[in-house]
């Protein structure tokens, strides 16, 4: 286990040192100019070439990129040449709406997917298990930015219950909960229903397995067959997707931020890019970057001690 978890932690730094490669470069090739953008197209030269200098553009890819890097390793992002105000400050700030927001979502995607999804598998050949793979579909059909607007239409224009949107900050705890409402409930909604359909069938399948028909031959019932031995092993597939669904909720609040106006992460950085803000846009996507990567990293090392099979190969 050890072993594995050594392998997996280098394998993280590589692919984070790659990513940082990739997010640079491909910003850098980015057409137009900091300065164009800032001084608008009646600049001179020598004021363009000065707010380069100023901004460290005109420096030469390599001398930038490990000028950047090394700032990332010291937990420095460095300083916004446009707005004037430090990075990382923005995004710490910034990560208080997205990561309860993401945190909201996913518990509530689990508390959908997880009863429904061994309740549709338990009834699969009943009209209970068929009316909730029905509902899942419908669920996974359903596009969150139009879920989120008949939210802000039924539960802030017309019943007046809820904000249609923005956010108070976290020193009125309770404003700041009902804004947080609608958004986790339409990433809960999506990414439950999503789910539901993998603890579906992984489910059916492990019920299908030998050790469980052993099981019943000894005197279990099907419900204690499942208690005790199916659950445990259908959660080893569904642990991989609850991975990857959670890297996908970070890239689905850009949706919901902007759809009920969240100054998160997501929203911030779809401004920076209208802006051509790329030091903030490059330390944003770095920190997007870094933590699906750590999610996968956790899952790997998870799912390698859950399933025994796995320690037995290593």
């Amino acid at each position: 286990m050890l072993i594995y978890f050594v392998r997996r932690l280098v394998i993280l730094a590589v692919s984070l040192f790659a990513a940082s490669v990739l997010v640079f470069t491909l910003l850098s090739l980015l057409p137009g100019d900091q300065a164009q953008a800032r001084l608008g197209v009646n600049a001179t030269p020598e004021a363009l070439e000065a707010l380069r200098e100023q901004f460290g553009t005109n420096r030469p890819f390599t001398e930038r990129y490990l000028d950047w890097i090394g700032g990332l390793l010291r937990g420095d992002f460095g300083t916004s040449p446009l707005s004037g105000v430090s990075v990382g400050s923005e995004i710490v700030d910034k990560l208080g709406v997205t990561v309860p927001l993401i945190l909201a979502g996913m518990t509530l995607a689990l508390l959908i997917a997880l009863p429904l999804g061994v309740l549709a598998a338990v009834k699969s050949r009943t009209p209970i298990g068929t009316a909730l793979s029905a509902l899942s579909q419908v669920g996974i059909a359903v596009p969150s930015f139009w879920l989120g607007i008949l939210l802000i239409t039924v539960f802030a224009v017309k019943l007046q219950m809820l904000p249609a949107g923005g956010f108070t900050g976290w020193e009125d705890v309770g404003g700041a909960v009902q804004a947080l409402l609608m958004p986790a409930l339409v990433l809960g909604v999506a990414q439950g229903a999503i789910l539901m359909r993998y603890v579906r069938s992984a489910v059916v399948e492990v019920m299908q397995e030998d050790f469980i028909q052993t099981a019943r031959a000894k005197g279990l019932s099907r419900s204690q067959a499942l208690k005790r031995h199916a659950l445990r092993n259908a959660a080893i597939p569904v642990i991989t997707v609850l991975g990857l669904q959670l890297a996908t909720l970070l890239i689905g609040t850009v949706v919901i931020e902007n759809v009920f106006g969240l100054p998160g992460l997501g929203r911030m950085l779809l401004q920076d890019v209208g802006n051509r803000d790329l030091l903030k846009v490059q330390g944003t996507v770095m920190v997007l970057t870094a933590a699906v990567l750590l999610i996968n990293f956790l899952v790997d090392v998870v799912y390698h001690a859950v399933d025994p099979r796995l320690r037995s190969n290593a």
